[in-house]
């Protein structure tokens, strides 16, 4: 349940830093936005680590996939994309989509086992629930009221 009630406060987070991210970008460009987050998400896990008891940082080296030390370049095309979706499509459908391809996204990830991922096998009903998802985004994109949207 721990894990259910962090993974909504995730979804919050993300949702209110894009609206946040993308309203700072009106005042100056998508990648001045996006390096003032990176810093100052660089500020707070600075504090963070030191609250934590300082754990080693040279063991963050020893990862075995060497690759996914690029997450925090990931993060910052995170903060562009994000900007930019939201900017394009609005808050509401950038999101819905941003969501369905995490979902997406992270199902192949587990389907194959990558990049350390824990593999699960093939389901149909999975495979069944994603098309399902994508159809209402389409629904929500194409169906939706336009004097609302």
């Amino acid at each position: 349940m721990t894990g259910f009630l962090i993974a909504i406060i995730s979804g919050t987070l993300m949702s209110l830093q894009g609206a946040f991210n993308t309203n700072v970008t009106k005042a100056s460009s998508v990648w001045v936005t996006a390096m003032f987050v990176q810093l100052t998400a660089l500020a707070t896990c600075a504090i963070m680590w030191v609250i934590d008891g300082r754990p080693d940082i040279m063991k963050l080296f020893k990862v075995d996939n060497k690759i996914t030390l690029l997450g925090g370049v990931i993060g910052a095309f995170i903060t562009f994309t994000v900007i930019k979706s939201i900017s394009g499509l609005g808050i509401a459908k950038a999101e819905v989509t941003i969501v369905v391809a995490q979902i997406i996204v992270s199902y192949l990830l587990g389907l194959f086992g990558l990049f350390g991922s824990e593999k699960t096998t093939f389901s149909w009903i999975k495979l069944v629930s994603l098309l399902i998802t994508v159809a209402g985004v389409c629904m929500f994109y194409f169906l939706g009221n336009p004097s609302t949207d």
